[in-house]
């Protein structure tokens, strides 16, 4: 007997419902890879913003494409005539795209005033610093600035242990060095860090 072949509705209800079929999970495996959450890109400096010791926002993004220095500041501390220093860099660098932001803080020994006019009026009268400062936060701890966690983020080494600690971000918001305490704003140290990461 001869095997008999159907090619009539039979089959071709058979195609069709297969075509229907793939369509369906192709539909199905897109709408698994469009629910995947986006990858975000890891934060930067440029993420974060501080209170402006004049009232305001001081946002960091605000200073994008420059070099930043970031120090964490006291009124009282063995180290805060570096102030100076600080200021002359400010003044020698910022037409070059350096920007230098204080941030007091009184995590190491209790050393900065209570209120942001006291800090204001100490830093202008005793060192002419026009730069920008941040109001008092903290710099260490879970209770830190955001900014500072990020700096955590990136090794506890790089944390501040006391007072002018010094962070250089880039212009793409990167933490590219970090000098202590000890090392001063004018060491060759530091200007060559500087020098490195100013806008071309």
């Amino acid at each position: 007997m001869k095997r008999q072949h159907f090619t009539g509705l039979g089959a071709g209800v058979t195609r069709h419902t297969g075509s229907w079929f793939r369509g369906v999970v192709g539909l199905f495996l897109m709408g698994l890879l469009t629910m995947q959450p986006a990858i975000s890109a890891p934060p930067t400096a440029h993420d974060f913003v501080f209170e402006n010791l004049e009232g305001g926002e001081l946002r960091l993004a605000d200073y994008a494409g420059k070099a930043v220095l970031v120090v964490n500041t006291a009124s009282l501390c063995g180290f805060t005539p570096q102030y100076e220093g600080l200021q002359t860099l400010w003044e020698t660098y910022r037409d070059r795209g350096l920007v230098v932001i204080g941030v007091p803080s009184a995590d190491f020994g209790r050393q900065e005033y209570d209120s942001s006019g006291e800090i204001k009026q100490f830093c202008e009268i005793n060192y002419g610093i026009d730069f920008p400062m941040t109001e008092k936060v903290r710099v260490k701890g879970k209770d830190a600035h955001p900014f500072y966690l990020w700096i955590a983020d990136q090794g506890r080494m790089k944390l501040p242990r006391w007072n002018f600690y010094k962070h250089l971000i880039n212009a793409d918001g990167e933490l590219v060095n970090w000098f202590a305490s000890t090392t001063s704003p004018n060491s060759r140290k530091v200007i060559d860090a500087i020098e490195a990461h100013l806008p071309r």
